[in-house]
């Protein structure tokens, strides 16, 4: 059966170790294949489960694999992580695309080094049309604040009830006063209900979007 390289991220070379016994897709561990002083971590995966069918079956599965490798990652180094389901033939093609691709991935990981990315979700949770107005003008003012303290920012369109959904780019050393910042809110506004996710490496600030 065929093999395929399936590649979580990209990083610089790390002195810690990954945690014992880590697993990713398929069950296999990571491995890392050097190449100009970058490393692109991967797993040598069976080429039967990226059929389109055994994609949509496994999606979920792959998903908690993937960002469970990229989490271990961003432990002990700053990975640049790749989009779900990047596999190449063999090394040689995992190695062409690390070429045609160094100056990206070395511009990234310059941009991306000491810095995590937080998620912040604000949610209203009083009925009525002026709720949702006072809300929003909450959920302004928090991310001002939030966006002072971090270095870039992603703001998605909110749905339903959401009346903030961003995400952002802090330095590692400032991530206590962000979440202190995020706690400040949660207890100042208890018509809005506010989720922080994180500390996670950089999924949206990648680049790749650009």
């Amino acid at each position: 059966m065929s093999a395929l390289r399936y590649v979580y991220a990209v990083c610089r070379p790390f002195r810690s170790a990954l945690q014992a016994q880590l697993t990713g897709v398929a069950g296999q561990p990571p491995r890392q294949l050097t190449h100009h002083g970058l490393i692109a971590v991967y797993s040598t995966v069976p080429e039967a489960n990226f059929t389109e069918k055994a994609l949509r079956d496994r999606l979920e599965d792959l998903a908690r694999a993937h960002h469970g490798v990229v989490d271990a990652l961003t432990a002990v180094t700053t990975p640049l992580p790749l989009p779900l389901a990047t596999v190449f033939r063999d090394d040689s093609a995992l190695r062409t695309m690390m070429e045609s691709r160094e100056t990206y991935f070395r511009d990234a990981l310059d941009r991306l080094e000491g810095r995590v990315e937080w998620g912040v979700k604000a949610v209203h949770v009083e009925p009525g049309e002026n709720a949702r107005h006072g809300a929003a003008e909450f959920a302004g003012k928090l991310h001002a604040a939030l966006s002072s303290l971090a270095e870039d920012f992603r703001l998605h369109e909110p749905a339903g009830r959401r009346v903030l959904d961003a995400a952002y780019l802090v330095p590692r050393e400032d991530s206590e006063e962000f979440v202190e910042e995020v706690d400040r809110a949660k207890a100042g506004a208890p018509e809005v209900r506010v989720e922080l996710t994180g500390p996670w490496a950089a999924y949206s600030f990648t680049g790749a979007e650009r």
